[in-house]
């Protein structure tokens, strides 16, 4: 072949090459899921965690989550042994709608994060054994969710950043603070791709701004624990000055008191309420469904969605817990909320009128609890459990 020809040949091969890169890179650019978990699989037990849990047909559902008292197989338990839970900041922008994880969460924290936006920290655990989930959009730490996931005796805690600005809303800096980055802090800037994902493309149809974009999975978040260590076993560590030996995750947390016996429905069907006036990008409805005793939340009148299933999320507990709430402190709007001490809470399950209760939490350390008036633990319904974190004076109809 010429010589002339051969460079032809050559620069074309280069340019083919390019363009089909490029355009691999554009259509390829989905779903960290889309690779990891076949969530359009119609038999979720041919997904590959589904497949290496191997549940045979008829297996018991008997085993209650520690979480939240739902019950699963013995494999699923199983499997959770072996980690600790997932902490995760998971934002609520209505740009940032909808989400992806929410209906697998065993339990959801949701406060304002800054400036009347609200954000959730939601907990995975004994729901996201079976199969591979997709989280998204990650965000950015807050002190108080931090507070609220110390009580879970030393989850995985997953966030992009965090309000590092001095002073009591410095959350990044509690972080170290606590010792976490030794133990269980999972931050986005420590480690990075592909763990965490940028993915543009994760709600179809839809432009969004890059804060709106980061993107895990379960596996993924579990994999690094397991890297560094971080298995079911809780290190040896000093809480209000009592040395508290190795153990494993479960033994070392007692969890909610749940219902052992059947119940009847009444008449309350609706409950709703805003965080801050005037917000109504953030407003939340809850209605009961009795086909499935629970109830099914809606933000800003319209259908609150995981994208991962195209489900309503719909929680078994809704919990609304009233505390004291300061701020914008800072120029960055942060804010600060309760969490230790005594406060009151309304508690709303199958159907029924709101348990007027309290919640406790002794130190940052300690589990938050729900008792009634005459300090006994409140029995909560079986399943997700949704914690709605208002100032004290809010409004909450039903």
């Amino acid at each position: 072949m010429p010589k002339k020809n051969l460079i032809i040949a050559l620069v074309l091969y280069v340019l083919s090459a390019g363009i089909s890169f490029t355009a691999f890179s554009y259509f390829a650019k989905g779903s960290l899921a889309t690779n990891l978990n076949p969530k359009n699989i119609d038999d979720p037990e041919e997904t590959l965690l589904s497949s290496l849990l191997n549940i045979t047909p008829g297996e018991a559902v008997d085993q209650a989550c520690p979480l939240n008292g739902a019950y699963y197989t013995a494999t699923e338990k199983n499997a959770w042994e072996k980690r600790r839970p997932l902490f995760v900041m998971i934002e609520n922008t209505p740009d940032s709608r909808p989400q992806a994880g929410l209906s697998k969460a065993d339990v959801v924290f949701e406060a304002v994060a800054e400036g009347g936006v609200t954000r959730f920290g939601a907990l995975f655990y004994c729901a996201a054994q079976y199969q591979e989930l997709t989280l998204a959009p990650i965000r950015s730490a807050r002190t108080y969710f931090v507070d609220w996931a110390s009580g879970f005796n030393l989850p995985m805690y997953v966030h992009v950043g965090g309000a590092n600005v001095a002073g009591p809303t410095d959350a990044l800096g509690q972080i170290g603070d606590y010792g976490w980055e030794g133990e269980n802090d999972i931050n986005q800037f420590s480690v990075g791709y592909p763990t965490f994902v940028r993915n543009y493309n994760r709600i179809p149809g839809k432009e969004i701004a890059t804060e709106h974009t980061m993107e895990t999975t379960t596996e993924a978040l579990w994999a690094v624990a397991a890297k560094r260590d971080w298995t079911g076993t809780t290190p040896e560590r000093v809480v209000a000055r009592k040395t508290i030996p190795a153990a494993t995750w479960a033994s070392a947390y007692k969890g909610w008191t749940y219902e052992a016996e059947t119940f009847s429905a009444s008449s309350t069907s609706k409950i709703a309420y805003d965080f801050w006036s005037g917000y109504n990008q953030y407003s939340v409805e809850w209605n009961y469904d009795s086909n499935t005793d629970s109830y099914k939340r809606n933000n800003a009148g319209e259908a609150f969605t995981d994208i991962n299933n195209d489900e309503q999320i719909a929680s078994k507990n809704v919990i609304i817990l009233f505390t004291t709430e300061k701020g914008p402190i800072n120029e960055k709007k942060h804010m600060l909320y309760g969490t230790t001490g005594r406060g009151k809470a309304l508690i709303f399950k199958h159907g029924q009128a709101p348990i007027e209760a309290n919640w406790t939490k002794a130190t940052r350390e300690a589990e938050l609890q729900f008792v009634d008036v005459r300090g006994k633990n409140v029995e909560l319904a079986r399943g997700q459990v949704w914690i709605s974190v208002l100032a004290n004076d809010s409004e909450v109809t039903y």
